[in-house]
């Protein structure tokens, strides 16, 4: 039998020579399972690192927004826990402020809410306790639903919303001084993951993870290389999960989560209701954007390449993740690598992508 994705093996195998990043792996398949799953490189740029296996894992990024909050969300949507039209001060009390009024869990999800893409806050801050009012105070960049700017903060309120309408643990009797655990954002997720992977696909990942994980940057603020820690900073001083990073996986765990979505978009109620996964994966209105509800749909320009259907859905991660779903041919791609090793500042995966996302698309429709 002829070995499959030739042209795509060699587009990551040149790119790991020119220094876009040392480590990948790569899942393709369909809703009924994996076709191609390959690995390649070294977890740093040490010639006696340990080889890149498919049991890598990898510090997932911003595909945290679409793994765990966006399917958290749909899923207190179904709940009615929460609903998308919500405004935010419902929730979140110190959301306040003429220019903040009538802003809605739905503009969140869009990036529309006004709030910036990025502050430093981790400088300043730790825990909900001191972000949240620091987000909420923050400025607004824009007039919400104008337009979308893809924005960390967003994602973080969401994740603090969604701890607060989780039920309280059966018998939790909530004495003074105690907290709940159940219902933090990372045990909801951890909780849910159970159900579609067996996978290691978790945040704040245990130290026994450690050796199989490829480190990202050596980084100036904490001083030392991150390898198991979550590399983003504003993550970190949130204790490690966080609404828009934190998650840590292999590309089997997210291959894994994008066969959930398929059956999900083809029918079973696996991570929501169908009826509500289509209106999550649908583009919105928002003017300029390519956004849809947590997820990003597919643009010619974009990571995704050229080839995949215009309705796919897809994200990236800051680390050098992505996932991109083309639910019309009933077929993902999971690429994982730590291109921000040794340092944020290599930029070489950029047209990486978008190479590896054709070649694979073409094989798929049989045009080699």
């Amino acid at each position: 039998m002829p070995e499959r994705f030739v042209a795509a093996a060699t587009i990551v195998r040149a790119a790991i020579a020119a220094g876009a990043f040392p480590a990948a792996s790569i899942e393709v398949g369909h809703a009924a399972g994996p076709a191609w799953r390959y690995a390649t490189g070294r977890l740093t740029y040490d010639s006696e690192a340990p080889l890149t296996e498919p049991s890598t894992i990898f510090d997932l990024a911003s595909l945290t927004k679409v793994i765990a909050t966006t399917t958290l969300a749909m899923r207190a949507t179904d709940e009615e826990r929460i609903r998308l039209d919500d405004p935010i001060d419902r929730y979140l009390a110190d959301w306040r402020g003429a220019d903040r009024r009538g802003v809605t869990i739905r503009d969140l999800l869009a990036h529309s809410t006004g709030l910036t893409a990025y502050l430093p806050f981790y400088r300043d801050y730790r825990g909900r306790v001191e972000f949240q009012p620091a987000i909420c105070a923050t400025p607004l960049e824009y007039a919400p639903r104008t337009t979308s700017i893809y924005s960390d903060l967003g994602f973080m309120l969401l994740a603090f919303i969604l701890e607060d309408v989780q039920p309280p643990a059966p018998g939790f009797k909530g004495a003074p001084g105690s907290s709940d655990l159940s219902r933090t954002f990372a045990t909801q997720f951890h909780r849910l993951a159970s159900f579609f992977t067996a996978e290691p696909l978790r945040f704040n990942p245990p130290r026994g993870w450690r050796d199989r994980t490829a480190p990202t940057e050596i980084d100036p603020w904490r001083g030392r290389l991150l390898a198991g820690e979550v590399h983003d900073e504003n993550t970190w001083a949130l204790g490690g999960a966080a609404g828009h990073a934190g998650l840590f996986g292999t590309a089997a765990a997210v291959g894994a989560f994008a066969r959930a979505v398929l059956r999900t978009i083809a029918g079973e109620s696996l991570l929501a209701r169908p009826e509500t996964m289509r209106v999550f994966i649908r583009r919105t209105d928002v003017p300029g954007s390519s956004r849809a509800l947590g997820w990003d749909t597919m643009l010619p320009t974009s990571s995704c390449g050229t080839r995949m259907s215009p309705s796919a859905i897809g994200h990236t991660g800051f680390t050098g993740t992505s996932l991109w779903i083309d639910w019309e041919r009933d077929l993902y791609v999971v690429f994982l690598t730590n291109r921000v090793h040794p340092s944020r500042e290599n930029n070489r995966i950029k047209p990486v992508r978008p190479q590896l996302h054709d070649a694979i698309v073409n094989e798929v429709d049989g045009m080699f």
